[in-house]
């Protein structure tokens, strides 16, 4: 696994903006929704937006909601994210009206959700970089972190300088580091990459008695309020499984 330094000299800045999605399912359609949010709808946006598919993953239900879907898109910047608006927006109906079957289609294996824009880290990895460098996890570890109002970004220089070092004793890696936006500047969202389930084990172990996540807990208590960590698996076609974004191929019953 591949660990990145974060400090490096004059890293490109991540200027993306992100489209997080909790997702809640209908029955037994998890696998069905996570083919037609990959190969059915990614790529039209990718052509479309110049929308990109950072992640489609299932959540493991011990771990939280279930049956339950986490989507992030990455758009290009504020401006990228408010031309999709705009055609998203253009018909009376808020929807795009060349999608009305993709969105009817939707609608049968999904009955809502909750979103939230994100806006990265500048030193934290696009899309792109991340399948370029082969990260990639067994599972991941999804943190929603709550801060003191206007602390998140001292909450996310702790996670560079320190967070990364410790959760790589563990051979976890840092996959995404946002802070979400049109809020009070409280929430922070992480995404660790996880090689193999034993180290999933040994964190959690860890983190529930003296060990090497002492430190970290201590440093990061006088910033966080709160903190709700899940784990995701990949969807079949979740660009850091495969390492490529979703394409028109892949769709198996589907023509737009």
């Amino acid at each position: 696994m591949i660990m990145p330094d974060p400090t490096a000299v004059n890293p490109p800045a991540n200027t993306k903006v992100y489209i997080h999605e909790f997702i809640d399912i209908i029955g037994h359609n998890r696998s069905r929704y996570m083919h037609h949010m990959t190969a059915n709808w990614s790529p039209t946006a990718q052509e479309q937006r110049n929308q990109l598919c950072y992640g489609v993953w299932g959540v493991l239900g011990s771990t939280g909601p279930w049956p339950q879907v986490v989507n992030i898109w990455e758009e290009d910047g504020w401006d990228g994210l408010a031309a999709s608006f705009e055609l998203e927006t253009s018909s009376p109906t808020m929807q795009d009206p060349a999608l009305a079957k993709w969105w009817a289609a939707a609608a049968d294996m999904r009955r809502g959700g909750y979103d939230r824009i994100l806006v990265p880290a500048p030193w934290t990895r696009t899309i792109d970089q991340l399948c370029a460098e082969q990260v990639r996890g067994a599972c991941y570890a999804h943190e929603i972190v709550g801060v003191e109002p206007g602390r998140n970004l001292e909450y996310l220089d702790l996670v560079r300088d320190d967070g990364i070092r410790t959760h790589a004793e563990f051979g976890w890696e840092l996959a995404g580091a946002w802070q979400t936006a049109l809020g009070n500047d409280d929430e922070v969202v992480l995404l660790w990459a996880v090689p193999d389930w034993q180290s999933w084990a040994d964190y959690e172990r860890s983190w529930h008695r003296d060990g090497l996540l002492e430190r970290w807990r201590r440093e990061s208590a006088q910033l966080v309020r709160s903190r709700d960590r899940i784990v995701l698996l990949d969807s079949p076609l979740s660009p850091l499984g495969t390492g490529r974004q979703p394409a028109v191929a892949d769709r198996t019953d589907w023509e737009d």
